[in-house]
């Protein structure tokens, strides 16, 4: 079933909740963007780095829509791990919007920094034969809404033409693979403020809601921006969005990927518990403070899968609340008594 259709589809009954109205919500979006950035952050316009996802290319194009085509740059960043057709959709719909865009490919630039290196040393070690025309990424096997283990990470490995194997990934190298792989998104934020600053322009975000909220980004990476128009906006409600601008299909019925390994590698697998789609409406009900029964009754879970999901929300949050935290300063004034 496409990607779009089957968010829409959770729309139903008590879930009508995560329905906006588009146009409304379109114009707001519009009119705080062209108030934050001509007179809060005094720039001439936005550079939205495009990904050929549903959220990046909805920020594209609510951004011509606040500033119009000529102050908008499209950005593409592929990588030697990409898949070529997140490129060619960014593309088309960069050219779709009518707005200046080009292409840096950032393998060179991983390359040097030893990214694919680290990464390749630490799979290595649990995996010798591992070789570096190898694909690979981590992932979180099995269904967690059903369990309370611990969240236990693999590495899964395909040699060219061959079947995928998956090892346990010990903590030292499941950080270092993950250390050397937000080289990837750093590197695409360090190549949209050098766009920014050349042309006056600020940097949009595209975070949505679930993301943001849950803390999936990199701080320094894709968590850096100037502006996040989508971030108070559930994966359910961009997609919304994204009907309502014309975002082709070929975009919204993809299914969302991280792009960041040489595997397709989802979000759940990586990072949430379930399909964004429920993942939305159990971040919405429990930030609603909807007792679990109630939201187990209306999202056809029992307590007890609501109560993890409920666990896994509240766990989240307080393990990447640092993600969200400005530089700490260090001022002359008493220290906590409990330190």
């Amino acid at each position: 079933m496409a990607v779009a259709t089957a968010m829409m589809r959770a729309l139903s009954g008590a879930e009508e909740s995560l329905r906006l109205d588009p146009t409304s919500t379109i114009e707001n979006i519009s009119r705080t963007l062209q108030y934050q950035v001509g007179r809060v952050l005094k720039r001439r316009g936005l550079v939205v780095a495009m990904s050929g996802g549903v959220d990046s290319s909805v920020c594209a194009a609510l951004a011509v829509r606040a500033l119009g085509a000529d102050a908008v740059f499209g950005l593409f960043m592929p990588e030697r791990d990409s898949d070529p057709r997140s490129l060619s959709l960014a593309q088309d719909w960069a050219e779709q919007l009518g707005i200046p865009h080009t292409t840096e490919d950032i393998t060179p630039l991983l390359d040097g920094a030893g990214c694919y290196r680290r990464r390749n040393e630490a799979i290595r070690r649990v995996i010798p034969e591992f070789g570096d025309d190898w694909k690979c990424k981590i992932a979180l096997l099995g269904d967690r809404l059903d369990s309370d283990r611990l969240n236990v990470f693999y590495v899964a490995v395909q040699p060219p033409g061959g079947e995928i194997i998956t090892h346990r990934l010990p903590p030292a190298e499941y950080r270092q693979v993950v250390a050397a792989t937000n080289f990837k998104q750093r590197t695409r934020k360090m190549m949209e403020y050098y766009h920014a600053d050349r042309l006056h322009y600020a940097v949009a975000g595209t975070p949505n809601r679930l993301e943001f909220d849950q803390g999936f980004f990199v701080k320094g990476g894709d968590g850096l921006a100037d502006v996040k128009p989508i971030a108070h906006l559930y994966k359910t409600q961009v997609y919304q969005l994204a009907r309502a601008l014309g975002v082709p299909d070929a975009i919204t019925q993809r299914p969302p990927t991280t792009d960041t390994y040489s595997l397709p590698q989802s979000q759940e697998e990586f990072y949430f518990s379930m399909p964004a789609a429920m993942m939305d409406l159990t971040l919405h009900a429990f930030t609603s403070g909807r007792p679990t029964a109630d939201a187990a009754a209306e999202l056809g879970l029992t307590c007890e899968q609501v109560e993890r999901a409920y666990r896994e929300i509240e766990r989240k949050r307080a393990a990447t609340r640092y993600l969200h935290l400005s530089s700490l300063l260090v001022e002359p004034v008493a220290a906590p008594d409990h330190i």
